[in-house]
């Protein structure tokens, strides 16, 4: 594998391949809303996007179990065939005449339950195609791309909405997943090593169900994933909330508005962006596990800080910040999880993460609300952060950590 990723062509090509699939997500999902509202009204419109996000929760961890069993490789190509043809199909039946609100159903059902399948998978291949010294810059790409395809995705939906309705914008999202497939298929996967030394890969003999709780049990038992998955997870409790109904509740007190909500958010993506480049650039960081422990500190004060700022220009200084060392310490932790998990558990650690980053946030929404009707906005989102600095408490196994931080390294 070439030590150097930015003149590596096959993670060149599967980065290509992530960008358009990002990007047809974004267009997929805001034709499909749009598409619902011109057949429905409001309850209906929410009715079609939660079908879709229902499957995806609770299937993901499935997922893992289907990518280790069938390989990475094949599960991303194949969940971005199917994705390929039916957003087709429904491109072709808007053009045609105007189906029923159960298409709009049956089709986010089934983009849905594809979704639980190509994120633990997408998120296993980074070892299979770049050695373990080069996996902070895949991630770091990685990251890139995501930031890169949630911003593209809106703006390329509404220009072909406004050339042709929902019937363009599914063509248009129906073609990115076909460049997505086409690169994938060019992508060249290497063999993983053997199982490490003390971990039992899971048998072929093993039903699908044994071996979700098989790779459930190796996580909770491992030195160094365990205690990273959850610091993820209190991370992603502590501060999901506050990141989106605590933002909405925290303008409308200091009076900054929803353009002040964008402003902030605006400029965690832009601190997120930036991480993503130091990640890419920087050729390795000395002890890793500290740097990911401490910038989820200062990550984690940085949120709780939002709350506190007087004014909406620091405000917005303080969320570029944050999003910098968020960003750093998500990759890191990421990194060091692939770096640390046994080749046979890849796609169920994977599954995992996965949920972790979005399947845990709608269980904080309503306590959060809750308890900021009873205590108030400030000291709930201030507890928020508290909890995902707990996270970093957790703290992880010294030797485990530094095995890992040395197999990151560049050779």
């Amino acid at each position: 594998m070439n030590a150097n990723v930015w003149r590596d062509g096959n993670v060149l090509r599967w980065l290509a391949a992530y960008g358009a699939s990002l990007v047809g997500d974004g267009v997929y999902f805001l034709a499909l809303g749009w598409a619902a509202a011109q057949t429905a009204g409001p309850a209906e419109v929410g009715l079609v996007m939660a079908v879709g996000a229902i499957p995806r929760a609770l299937l993901m961890l499935g997922g893992g179990v289907v990518a280790d069993r069938f390989g990475p490789r094949l599960v991303v190509i194949s969940s971005d065939a199917v994705r390929c043809g039916v957003v087709l199909a429904l491109a072709l039946v808007l053009a045609l005449g105007s189906p029923g609100l159960w298409v709009l159903v049956l089709v986010a059902l089934v983009f849905g339950i594809v979704d639980a399948l190509f994120m633990p998978a997408v998120g296993a291949l980074p070892p299979r195609i770049a050695g373990p010294g080069q996996l902070v810059r895949v991630q770091g790409l990685r990251s890139l791309a995501e930031r890169v395809g949630h911003t593209a995705g809106p703006p390329v939906a509404g220009l072909a909405m406004g050339l042709g309705g929902p019937a363009s914008a599914f063509a248009v999202a129906s073609v990115l997943f076909g460049v997505s497939l086409v690169l994938l298929m060019a992508v060249r996967i290497a063999p993983l090593p053997a199982s490490a030394a003390g971990a039992v890969a899971a048998p072929s003999s093993e039903s699908p169900w044994q071996q979700l709780r098989s790779g459930l049990g190796y996580i909770r038992r491992h030195g160094l994933i365990g205690p990273l998955m959850l610091s993820g997870a209190l991370s992603q409790l502590g501060t999901s909330a506050p990141m989106t109904l605590g933002l909405i509740l925290v303008s409308e007190e200091r009076g900054w508005g929803p353009g002040g909500v964008g402003w902030i958010i605006g400029g965690m993506g832009a601190g997120a962006a930036s991480s993503a480049l130091v990640l890419t650039l920087i050729p390795r960081f000395p002890r890793a596990g500290a740097v990911q422990n401490l910038t989820l500190i200062v990550g984690s004060a940085g949120i709780g800080g939002l709350v506190l700022a007087p004014s909406l220009p620091v405000a917005v200084a303080l969320a570029v910040l944050t999003g910098l060392v968020c960003g750093i310490c998500g990759g890191l932790a990421i990194a060091l999880i692939q770096t640390a998990t046994d080749p046979s558990y890849l796609g169920r650690v994977s599954s995992v993460m996965a949920f972790t980053a979005v399947g845990l946030a709608p269980l904080a929404y309503p306590a959060f609300g809750f308890a900021a009707d009873l205590w108030g906005v400030t000291p709930v989102f201030l507890a928020g952060a508290a909890v995902s600095m707990a996270g970093a408490i957790v703290g992880t196994s010294a030797p485990a950590v530094r095995r890992a931080e040395l197999a990151l390294a560049p050779s």
